[in-house]
């Protein structure tokens, strides 16, 4: 199955371009070490977790070079191709950089392990487009775990790190790096280097036979069968140009699905219907799974608790799929048909996902608890989209959640019975009975189930509670 393969793999890794035939599943954290012995990268949780093999990947976005973090234990070598991939080896020179002198002298290091990946984190955050900020600094170490220092010394790094930059000229950003230090001189030839490289690159041939095993930013498949995806025929679809585009036409949203979630955070056209977008996607996993994660992956992989396929059921999204020439249209509410069971034919894959957005006087809010704030799975997620008609009545109503059902879903008894009807205290009551009817959560690592049904009550009241402050104010 493998003789397809031998197009290799090619890209800059640090200064240096290489060219592989490893199987297009291993992950790019072996490949540097163990094939290349830059030890600097650190084999932790290998699930993406912990942060300690992290790396930056250059790529064009847009038709500008930039830089995102990764973690490499959950990055297909297939996902190199034709990128610039940075380990600290590629960014080390004679003196410590300003993020490694920062670290140095706050104490942010102690035992070690984890400081690559919040150097390498904080350089990301350095090359990032946009003002610097604190709130910036600290959210690009959002994937990082250190386990010695307790953060404050880490958080005083970043500190440092922003005085230090906001010296430095906006406009010629990479140029200003290079002369502080930040990065090394070579950085500067990597745009021209990549365009040369992708000019002349064959592609990874996309297996379109139906046993090819798709895979988009690894990021759920590489935790659970790292062993099957090294030695299966692949059919990556992260680079796919057609499944990147996020167009807005005809009223309606279209996101293609290897879309990462953090280019649809930040994507201005999805930004200008979610005001809150920020609060929102702080909830989902870290920056460098954000960085990999793709929409349509979140879906296809219909994990009970996926966040971003909670939040497309209350945009009551429809998917497109194809197969080779053929496309069809599911919407999503039916897509799921039991646990991790969906409507795809085999050979086929989602293309686009799309949505009316919400108009701006509807509410549209994303609840989840978890045993860490942050970046961490479901005990129960759930989000709301709904607006008010000029009599006073809930006019449109579309409710989600994830935890409480062998796949995410899509609360239609609850949003059947509040529709028309006005809002009040009474009412939330009367829906309650109809919202647990509907639901069945199972007892696990996440929580009891009277505990879900619990939380996804107070979720629930936390959506309508928001819409009266919305209406007091």
């Amino acid at each position: 199955m493998h003789s397809h393969y031998h197009h290799m793999i090619r890209f800059i890794l640090n200064q240096q371009s290489v060219s592989t035939d490893l199987p297009p599943g291993s992950t790019v954290l072996d490949f540097v070490r163990y094939h290349k012995r830059l030890a600097g990268t650190k084999i932790g949780c290998r699930e993406g977790d912990c942060g300690a093999c992290t790396v930056l990947v250059g790529d064009f976005e847009n038709g500008r070079l930039t830089y995102r973090s990764m973690t490499s234990c959950l990055m297909p070598l297939a996902n190199a191709h034709g990128k610039h991939i940075v380990t600290v080896e590629g960014i080390n020179g004679a003196q410590l950089t300003p993020v490694q002198q920062a670290m140095a002298e706050t104490n942010g290091s102690q035992c070690g392990f984890c400081t690559i990946g919040f150097v390498m984190s904080l350089t990301g955050f350095a090359l990032a487009p946009g003002a610097h900020t604190v709130e910036k600094a600290i959210a690009s170490i959002d994937g990082n775990i250190c386990r010695c220092t307790g953060y404050k010394s880490i958080e005083r790094a970043a500190h440092v790190l922003v005085d230090r930059l906001q010296t430095l000229s906006s406009t010629h950003r990479l140029a200003a790096l290079v002369e502080a230090g930040f990065v090394p001189a070579y950085f500067s030839e990597i745009p021209a280097r990549l365009t040369t490289l992708r000019a002349s690159l064959p592609t990874i041939p996309g297996e379109d036979a139906p046993a090819a095993v798709r895979i988009g930013g690894g990021t759920d498949l590489l935790v659970q069968k790292p062993g099957m995806i090294r030695h299966a025929t692949l059919q990556p679809l992260f680079d796919r140009d057609p499944l990147r585009k996020i167009t807005f036409q005809d009223g309606q949203l279209q996101i293609g699905a290897s879309v990462t979630v953090t280019q649809f955070a930040e994507n201005e056209q999805v930004r200008a219907f979610f005001p809150n977008m920020d609060k929102i996607i702080r909830l989902v996993s870290s920056t460098p799974i954000r960085n990999m994660a793709t929409l349509g992956g979140n879906l296809v992989n219909a994990s009970p608790i996926g966040d971003m396929s909670v939040l497309l059921l209350a945009l009551d999204s429809t998917l497109t799929l194809r197969s080779g020439t053929d496309s069809r249209q599911v919407p999503l509410r039916d897509f799921f048909l039991s646990y991790k069971k969906t409507a795809l034919h085999p050979g086929e894959i989602i293309e686009t996902i799309s949505f009316v957005p919400p108009a701006p006087d509807t509410f549209f809010n994303f609840e989840k608890v978890c045993k860490r704030t942050h970046l961490d799975i479901a005990s129960v997620n759930t989000t709301c989209q709904w607006s008010i008609g000029p009599d006073g009545t809930i006019a449109t109503i579309h409710l989600s959640a994830g935890g409480v059902w062998p796949f995410p879903k899509y609360l239609e008894k609850t949003a059947a019975f509040l529709k028309g009807k006005k809002p009040s205290e009474a009412l939330w009551a009367e829906a309650e009975p109809v919202l647990q009817s509907e639901i069945a959560p199972i007892s696990d690592v996440r929580g009891s189930e009277t505990y879900k049904r619990l939380l996804l009550s107070k979720l629930f009241l936390v959506h309508l509670v928001d819409v009266d402050e919305v209406d007091k104010g």
